[in-house]
């Protein structure tokens, strides 16, 4: 059993840069620079944490209900699952150049607490750990029905249980580990940029559109893939060896 939830802490590590959506992780910790509040170390780590927690939930709930509901009927819906991947990029892309522009992304207000920036607001990050999930579906399930799947499955409801806590714990695990490194750095970011304008989120939303950009055309390269055309392609043979760094780097701290 140590064994099985070792390989499920290291599968949900390795979730968070599948070659599918890896692109997305410095997209989230981008939202971490965006705004112009200095808060303190405890209260930087501390939204790093809660915003990673929110993102985990939402991506976890993606694979839990594809891998109990869905997975039968999968290989019908994995083909549709490249046009999420475009419109999601286009969608971030285009975040990213409003924030290039200069302007501020929505606010969410509840009730009389005002307005916290959207993308960092609790749903804003539920939502993005889904689509995530959703971008990563195609790379990233197997391995998650290998493991925790079958045992639900297979009546070891424990089991299964302990498996899909673990997954998640170590997806968050690797995400959270950026992202309180990205918060603190921050600090000492905003504080040297703070005199030449709004900087922080103009560089954030650049990071964006590439990010945005790049989503969208992994998510039209799976189509022309699908569709029986020539699967060689510059710019995915290079994101690709950066994944497998980043894949390898994970590997050797995952247990």
């Amino acid at each position: 059993m140590s064994e099985s939830l070792a390989l499920a802490l290291a599968a949900g590590m390795l979730a968070a840069v599948n070659p599918c959506g890896f692109a997305l992780l410095p997209a989230y910790l981008s939202v971490l620079v965006i705004g112009d509040d200095s808060p303190g170390t405890a209260r930087a780590v501390g939204r790093a944490l809660a915003l990673t927690a929110w993102m985990t939930v939402g991506f976890i709930a993606v694979f839990g209900v594809f891998g109990l509901v869905i997975s039968p009927v999968a290989s019908q819906v994995q083909q549709y699952l490249p046009w999420f991947t475009v419109a999601f990029g286009v969608l971030v892309a285009v975040a990213g150049l409003w924030l290039v522009a200069g302007r501020e992304l929505p606010t969410l207000r509840i009730g009389r607490s005002g307005g916290a920036a959207l993308t960092r607001s609790a749903p804003a990050m539920v939502g993005f750990g889904a689509s995530y999930a959703t971008a990563s579906l195609t790379c990233s399930i197997a391995p998650f029905l290998a493991l925790v799947v079958t045992s639900f499955r297979a009546g070891s409801t424990a089991e299964g249980a302990l498996l899909y806590v673990a997954y998640g714990v170590g997806m968050g695990l690797l995400v959270g580990v950026a992202a309180v490194a990205v918060a603190l750095a921050r600090r000492g970011l905003v504080t040297r940029l703070r005199r030449t304008g709004r900087w922080v989120p103009r560089v954030g939303g650049l990071l964006l559109l590439v990010v945005g950009a790049y989503v969208a055309w992994y998510g039209a390269w799976e189509l022309r893939v699908l569709g029986g055309s020539d699967p060689a392609d510059p710019v995915i043979e290079a994101a690709a060896r950066i994944q497998r760094t980043l894949a390898d780097w994970v590997r050797a701290l995952a247990p």
